[in-house]
């Protein structure tokens, strides 16, 4: 790696967080575990770690291939919808049903092994991180050639600030998870992004 240009690194950072920070359905997912305070540092592990393999995968030159293969992208965006739809299904039975119990009993919702597969399908099912990372993201690092890995620390960098903030942050929403309808809102909020995502990214 050449010498420290931090003036690249800066720039893959704002561009990466410009990228991550709109609302969609990993985000929405980081939100709702951090809330309820499920298994936060697994899923906040996975997404960083995930996101930091795909940025490389990009600066490396691997978005090319991605773009090249049509059929790639439809299975992508094929089986990122399906996951999406599913649990935006989950979401809205229990937002529908309401809760019994508050939420405010952190932790005893989901088991550790389901929350890491749902992380790892939002993360590796989602059409979309492939098209902002590897394609997207890689371009403009390639567009530094002499710099590109330092522009791919700044994106990871990004990357691993915004969900560990995300889900530190969504803890302030516990207090409120102790009123059923918050619950039911909070619950409804996740399945309108997972449905209106899992509607754009559908091959047609």
């Amino acid at each position: 790696m050449p010498c420290v240009d931090i003036t690249v690194f800066i720039s893959g950072l704002l561009f990466s967080l410009s990228l991550i920070v709109a609302i969609g359905a990993k985000n929405a997912y980081v939100l709702r575990q951090g809330a309820r305070r499920e298994h936060v540092g697994t899923v906040v592990v996975i997404c960083a770690a995930s996101e930091a393999v795909l940025i490389a995968a990009g600066v490396a030159g691997v978005g090319t291939a991605v773009s090249g293969s049509p059929s790639l992208l439809t299975f992508a965006r094929a089986g990122g919808a399906a996951l999406l739809l599913a649990y935006g299904a989950l979401a809205a039975r229990r937002a529908l049903a309401g809760a019994e119990t508050p939420v405010a009993m952190a932790g005893h919702g989901g088991s550790w092994r389901r929350v890491t597969a749902a992380t790892l399908g939002f993360t590796w099912l989602n059409p979309a991180v492939y098209l902002d990372t590897l394609v997207l993201l890689g371009s403009v690092a390639n567009a530094h050639p002499q710099s590109r890995w330092w522009f791919g620390a700044g994106a990871a960098a990004a990357s691993a600030i915004w969900f560990l903030g995300l889900g530190r942050a969504a803890r302030l929403l516990t207090p409120l998870l102790h009123r059923p309808q918050a619950q039911r809102l909070l619950d409804a909020f996740v399945a309108a992004v997972m449905t209106v995502t899992a509607l754009r990214i559908l091959p047609v």
